[in-house]
């Protein structure tokens, strides 16, 4: 696997990144969450991601809104939204290694905002689907990167 960088570049000595390649979930879910989460604390993040997993909460859908149902969960504006349950969980892994690296870099993991969150399309895999009287159809698996930049905010 090909080593890249991260789409956008935040220097400074109180900033964190974290980053995942090739992930198997869905890249519209993806996107969608890191639209969200963005400019919001690292643990309210995973708080509300773990009620997204639970089908407490849903995730506000606004690029890619087309036949998904209104949510009673959310209010205001945007009130269409899906519970992505398996692209929660990559975040929410992906969020507690951030805490990490910020704890390695010795900063407070507790005082994080996530400045950058984006998701973009990996490679699509071949597969087969394997249909009546031997044939075979083609498909593609897609997977995801994401990556998080977060910087520690004083109190």
């Amino acid at each position: 696997m090909a080593r890249t960088g991260y789409s956008m570049k935040v220097e400074g000595d109180n900033v964190v990144r974290a980053k995942a390649n090739e992930l198997h979930c869905s890249p519209k879910h993806a996107i969608e969450i890191a639209s969200f989460i963005r400019n919001k604390n690292v643990d309210a993040a995973i708080a509300y991601l773990q009620d997204v997993v639970a089908k407490k909460k849903a995730i506000p859908f606004r690029r890619f809104k087309r036949n998904v149902a209104h949510q009673k969960s959310l209010s205001g504006v945007v009130c269409q939204g899906r519970f992505p349950v398996k692209a929660s969980q990559e975040y929410i892994r992906l969020l507690n290694s951030l805490k990490k690296n910020a704890e390695y870099a010795g900063l407070a993991p507790d005082n994080l905002e996530i400045v950058h969150s984006a998701a973009k399309r990996g490679r699509a895999m071949k597969a087969i689907f394997p249909r009546a009287m031997g044939r075979a159809t083609p498909k593609a698996r897609e997977s995801v990167t994401i990556e998080v930049i977060a910087r520690e905010v004083e109190e």
